[in-house]
């Protein structure tokens, strides 16, 4: 059986990992759409249970962005991720197409950041700030192009919308992401602001099996957004080996 709105990756046991569509919440109230309710459901029908299915999600993306997403099926596998997630033992890499030319080609922001009271956005503040927390992320350059860049990010913390404020804070919002300054679009353009997706992927997850503690590492497909950028890397692979 095939899973509806979601693919999955992998899956062991009681841990699974998808690739989240953008424009898709992670966790929703009842009655509203997103990608827990969707894995729910295709549990519910692929295993043949009756009533509710259980499902840990140990973290999230956000709705704009796309990407490897790890969940369980039961409470102790659930618990043990989350220990991960918390210790720092997770290595999560993204892709981002952000806008300008970023100058070097590897680098590491740091910066004190905090969740804005009441809104769903974050910024950039001053150390001395009282809920300053240390927003620190490495990046590396894959291509620079029409005025593009488009990076490979390591997060050191996990603070809210992290890669979308740093970029942004450093000149380089990502591309589709007007809440934080980018002036490109990306991706269809709805009415609802809130479908639209931004140039953000979760594209490697690296965790140890919440059962077995084996090494795990699963690559997120691109979404087809990212098909003209893909191209574009692909003729300046074959200019660089011609």
């Amino acid at each position: 059986m095939q899973p509806n709105g979601f693919d999955i990756l992998y899956e062991e046991g009681p841990c699974l990992v998808v690739n989240k569509p953008a424009g898709v919440l992670t966790q929703a109230p009842p009655g509203i759409d997103s990608l827990e309710l969707r894995i729910k459901q295709f549990l519910i029908e692929s295993e043949d249970k009756s009533g509710n299915a259980y499902l840990g999600v140990p973290h999230r993306l956000d709705r704009p962005v796309s990407g490897a997403l790890v969940v369980a099926k039961h409470v102790r596998a659930a618990r043990r991720l989350s220990e991960q997630f918390e210790g720092r033992m997770v290595r999560k890499t993204y892709w981002a197409v952000v806008e300008g030319e970023v100058d070097t080609d590897q680098g590491k922001w740091t910066d004190r950041v905090r969740k804005v009271p009441n809104e769903a956005r974050a910024e950039v503040v001053d150390a001395d700030q009282k809920d300053a927390r240390r927003a620190i992320l490495s990046y590396r350059v894959r291509l620079r192009f029409e005025g593009k860049t488009w990076l490979q990010i390591t997060l050191e913390t996990g603070r809210y919308h992290q890669i979308r404020l740093q970029t942004s804070s450093h000149g380089h919002p990502v591309i589709g992401d007007a809440l934080y300054g980018a002036a490109t679009p990306f991706g269809d353009q709805s009415d609802d602001p809130r479908d639209r997706v931004i140039a953000l992927h979760a594209r490697d997850l690296a965790f140890r099996h919440p059962m077995t503690k084996e090494a795990v590492r699963v690559t997120a497909p691109l979404p087809t957004e990212w098909s003209v950028f893909e191209a574009v890397m692909a003729a300046s692979a074959a200019d660089e080996n011609s």
